[in-house]
């Protein structure tokens, strides 16, 4: 695997991010973060979007403050996503976490969940966080091991209503 880094949603990636987003779409896969799966149709909409969620404005009620970046491989084509919350309400401290990402279908196990992760501590450290909480389905193997390679330590598990499972992981900064 070649270079990939994250970078600011914009209309320069317009195609590719549409393919990623039909790709993850068509796949019918959960789509993680959750906020690929808003139609970005009218891509320029989609980014006005993202921008007041990184601002804080009109949060819907319970929400906070977040930050979306895509992921770029060499190619500058976009393979993944990730959001980074800039703090934690009660419902992100027990399921969600500042941090959550991941890589379309035909992108994984190249190493990019690894890379996602790494460079999102850096957005944390750039917010002034000290310390992140990041979570995963149990199960998910793949995602644990890519938590735990970028320093996370489990913490606990918690029972969502439907009875899913999330591990916590906590990381230093």
């Amino acid at each position: 695997m070649g270079k990939a880094y994250l970078v600011e949603p914009s209309m320069q990636y317009r195609e590719s991010y549409l393919a990623f987003y039909r790709e993850w779409k068509e796949s019918q896969e959960p789509i993680v973060p959750w906020v690929v799966d808003k139609d970005p149709s009218d891509l320029a909409a989609y980014l006005q979007y993202l921008e007041a969620e990184k601002s804080g404005e009109k949060l819907q009620p319970g929400w906070v403050a977040n930050s979306t970046y895509w992921l770029v491989d060499e190619q500058e084509q976009v393979v993944g996503a990730v959001n980074i919350r800039h703090t934690l309400n009660e419902k992100l401290l027990n399921t969600g976490g500042h941090i959550g990402y991941g890589v379309v279908p035909s992108q994984r196990r190249k190493g990019y969940a690894t890379r996602i992760l790494a460079q999102s501590l850096q957005k944390t450290r750039e917010l002034g966080l000290t310390r992140v909480m990041v979570a995963c389905d149990e199960g998910n193997i793949g995602s644990e091991k890519t938590i735990v390679k970028n320093g996370g330590v489990f913490e606990s598990a918690f029972i969502e209503e439907d009875g899913n499972v999330v591990r916590r992981f906590w990381i230093e900064l």
